[in-house]
């Protein structure tokens, strides 16, 4: 059963929060502490995180950054307030995904199955992809190039190893929502390109940043000369 810490300060939307949840069999914890949520996170040792960034306090910006660093558990942000900037900042500093209040409940659902399996069953069977030197762990999503290496979230590794799987070939900016989200309708095409300049960034780190080249108005493609 895959547990879900829920911080949200609004008592009647953190209950509500609970009880669907539980009719999906998922466990649940509501933090009831906004001072102490990352040690709320660390008794709890949760499989996702449903964090408001409305909090009092600390805001969620603060708590996404603390528990980021001491995990990788996908944390999908609630907030009132649905727009760019929030869902940049969100998004910098660890957040898996976004969505903004009021929301449906199927819609919450529905991120969190996809967020759950992506994290979960991503690397099944498979150990790592290498293309051109720069190499993917799909067990712990270290990406490695010229002897420098990075750590990636969930979604930018699973944009790299979509990239890696078709090298040379653009893939799709429809193709990379399904595989990162599962679905289309839900999603915010700007959420899919924050994801990819959080990647292209953390690879200019470590010296490949150039290999992933945009195609206007299509999606992405792989350029293993860039890795030459």
């Amino acid at each position: 059963m895959y547990k879900i810490l829920i911080v949200e300060d609004d008592p009647a939307i953190a209950g509500a929060l609970a009880r669907q949840l539980g009719r999906w069999g998922w466990e649940t914890r509501l933090a009831d502490d906004f001072a102490r949520v990352a040690e709320t996170f660390d008794d709890y040792r949760p499989d996702l995180v449903l964090l408001d960034l409305g909090l009092p306090l600390y805001n969620g910006f603060h708590w996404c950054a603390e528990l980021r660093r001491r995990s990788r558990v996908p944390i999908l942000i609630l907030t009132s307030a649905g727009d760019d900037m929030n869902l940049v900042m969100a998004v910098n500093l660890g957040a898996d995904d976004f969505l903004a209040k009021p929301f449906n409940m199927d819609v919450l659902v529905a991120k969190i199955q996809a967020l759950l399996r992506r994290s979960y069953d991503f690397g099944a069977g498979e150990s790592a992809l290498t293309r051109g030197g720069l190499t993917l762990s799909l067990a712990d999503g270290t990406a490695r190039f010229g002897g420098q290496s990075c750590q990636l979230t969930k979604n930018e590794a699973q944009i790299l190893r979509q990239l890696l799987e078709s090298p040379g070939r653009t893939v799709r900016r429809e193709a990379l929502i399904r595989a990162l989200w599962e679905r289309e309708d839900f999603i915010d095409d700007n959420t899919l390109t924050v994801n990819v300049t959080r990647l292209r960034r953390k690879l200019a780190g470590i010296g490949a940043g150039a290999c992933i080249v945009t195609q206007k108005g299509e999606g992405y493609r792989l350029d293993e000369a860039a890795l030459c």
